[in-house]
């Protein structure tokens, strides 16, 4: 008989390879077998996929007796497992389709993934490294550059590097616990519980969600361990709206100007470089699109839950050409301008190494690119860094912080449909203006200069102001049919590339809600072991704590999100207003000149 089970519960899947299930419902499953906390089996509706193990209750037929056979030598020569049933047993059960297991299914045990990002640095001559770059020399080779392992200090043998350096970890390892307790100062341990717990929080079978992949898993289920620096110290603070990051003590701003076009290998390859200028330090370096390229790799792989901005789009062919180089530019000025005015991003090092380090130095660009590239404090370490308030009133609500986030997930995707849309409506006005306008006053033009000309075939000089007159208004509706053609790059080019800026941001935040929501996912599901008497409660705690530092994290992120969008709408539709109103001032005057003309007629 198939193995059956009834749902103790209502699940919802939300990753791919989960099914959802309804309390009651009786499933089918492909084996009794779990592995680590899920089940594999078909639900009512046919979907096969992976479900809580806890959710659901193996329904066991209860074993009966078989008849003691009649004449005890007439059965004597059967095989030991009898006969086979003469109906299959498909015919008690419907006939259920034979899916792939999913990929994300991996034998136990399943060690916590990586972080490998989403972000891969696209191809093409415009991007591509040249080899000088990518030597086989590391950071770590060179003399008096920090290195990307660093030594297990002793809290209590004192010396330098401890001064600057505190090991955390979140592991629930007993000896280390114990060593923990030995020691003051600081290495810090958040402990795991005892030997009494029975009861694990499960991982996701899907190996490849954000919330793994990012290292947000691990963090929270305590197996993130490493050495933070002062420096590296990312703090949350409780501001009138809620949490929000530190402000940066030396906010500073930089410029790009002047794209040049430049060659190397004896003008055999070409590229464009942009000149750079921090006002925090006034030294300008030039720098290619590669370099924003590799810049923006490294921080969307260090910042999961931190929105980066994306870079203006890259362009195979027509490179070099005039609009294509200052549109590039004026993207690059808005990416510069987030990334400056992010408390978090303006103040890495690896941001700071791409400002700073000077053009002509080689050596000393290699070894910052190196660094930075072997960075430990990614991944679950990353979530180390993170300093969040403490005490009564810093205290998270999770249904609070669940309907916050919630909210603000509703509002990126109306906010995204709403900034396609204006896209898309300030494209087609901007081409009609160009093209459609443009056409159409000059065809006016075109039609009142023929009217002038056919007057002039009167020779009457009483008429010749009016001819006069006729040509300039002619020549006024050319004129304004001019003013529409290039009034886009004033008004509705920079609509256009703020909402370019901010749909990448949109883009950004649904993988950093689904880092968010996998970790209350784990608080949920430790209370109902605690619940059941199967974890113990000081581990269920490790959990929330762990799971309240992403939380702080992602709403001081919401909180920068919301403060930078309403400067930059405001500011932007400030220009846009003043654009259109210096625009139609000068249709109006140029009309005004035309009036004039037949006061003297």
């Amino acid at each position: 008989m198939a193995l059956r089970a009834r749902a103790l519960y209502d699940f919802r899947s939300e990753n791919p390879g989960e099914i959802s299930l309804r309390e009651h419902e009786v499933l089918s499953l492909c084996s009794e077998q779990d592995i680590e906390g899920w089940l594999e089996g078909v639900n009512s509706h046919g979907d096969r996929g992976l479900f809580p193990a806890s959710y659901v209750q193996v329904i066991r037929a209860p074993a009966a007796e078989p008849p003691a056979p009649a004449g005890g030598a007439r059965y004597a020569n059967l095989p030991p497992g009898g006969f086979e049933p003469l109906v299959p047993p498909a015919a008690f059960n419907p006939p259920v389709q034979q899916l792939p297991p999913p990929a994300a299914a991996e034998p136990f045990p399943l060690p916590p993934a990586p972080y490998s990002g989403s972000y891969q640095p696209s191809q093409g001559s415009d991007d591509d490294w040249d080899d000088d770059w990518d030597d086989t020399s590391t950071v770590a080779d060179e003399p008096g550059v920090l290195g990307s392992s660093y030594p297990d200090y002793d809290a209590a043998g004192g010396g330098g590097p401890t001064s600057a350096r505190y090991r955390l970890s979140t592991r629930s390892d007993l000896s280390l616990g114990s060593r923990n307790s030995q020691q003051p100062g600081h290495l810090h341990h958040h402990p795991g519980g005892g030997a009494k717990s029975s009861a694990t929080v499960s991982r996701n079978l899907n190996r490849f969600s954000t919330f793994v992949k990012s290292g947000g898993e691990a963090f929270v289920l305590g197996e993130a361990s490493g050495f933070v620096k002062d420096g590296d110290k990312l703090c949350v603070v409780l501001g009138p709206w809620g949490p929000e990051w530190q402000e940066n003590p030396y906010p500073f701003q930089c410029s790009i100007e002047d794209p040049t076009k430049q060659t190397k290998f004896k003008g055999m390859k070409s590229y464009i470089a942009y000149k750079l200028v921090p006002s925090n330090t006034g030294q300008q370096v030039h720098r290619r699109y590669k370099h924003f390229d590799w810049l923006y790799g490294r921080l969307a792989e260090k910042f999961p839950v931190i929105s980066v901005p994306h870079l203006p789009e890259k362009q195979a062919t027509g490179r070099f050409e005039e609009d294509f180089i200052s549109k590039r530019r004026k993207g690059l000025a808005w990416w510069m301008d987030h990334m400056c005015s992010h408390p978090v991003l303006a103040q890495c090092d690896a941001f700071r190494h791409f400002l700073t380090c000077p053009s002509t130095d080689e050596k000393a660009w290699k070894q910052g690119k190196r660094k930075a590239e072997k960075d430990e404090m990614v991944g679950a370490n990353f979530f180390l860094t993170i300093s969040v308030p403490t005490g009564p009133a810093a205290a998270l609500d999770l249904q609070e912080v669940e309907s916050r986030v919630d909210g603000f997930k509703s509002f990126t995707k109306k906010m995204d449909e709403s900034t396609m849309q204006l896209t898309h409506t300030a494209n087609e006005f901007a081409r009609k203006q160009v093209t459609g306008f443009k056409k159409e006053y000059q065809k006016v033009g075109h039609s009142f200069k023929g009217l002038s000309q056919a007057f002039e075939l009167d020779q009457q000089a009483f008429s010749a102001n009016l001819n006069q007159a006729l040509a300039f208004t002619g020549e006024a509706y050319d004129a304004i049919g001019e003013f529409f053609a290039e009034q886009p790059r004033q008004d509705l080019d920079p609509v256009m590339d703020l909402l370019a800026l901010y749909q990448g941001h949109l883009a950004n935040f649904p993988d950093i809600i689904h880092v968010q929501k996998g970790a209350l996912t784990k608080v949920k599901e430790s209370k109902r072991h605690v619940e059941e008497g199967k974890m113990e409660v000081q581990k269920a705690d490790g959990i929330q704590d762990r799971c309240n530092i992403i939380s702080f994290a992602t709403l001081a992120e919401i909180h920068h999100f919301h403060q930078i969008r309403v400067r930059d709408f405001k500011s932007q539709m400030q220009h846009f207003l003043k654009q259109q109103i210096l625009f139609f001032q000068k249709v109006t005057q140029k009309l005004e000149e035309a009036l004039h003309k037949y006061d003297s007629v």
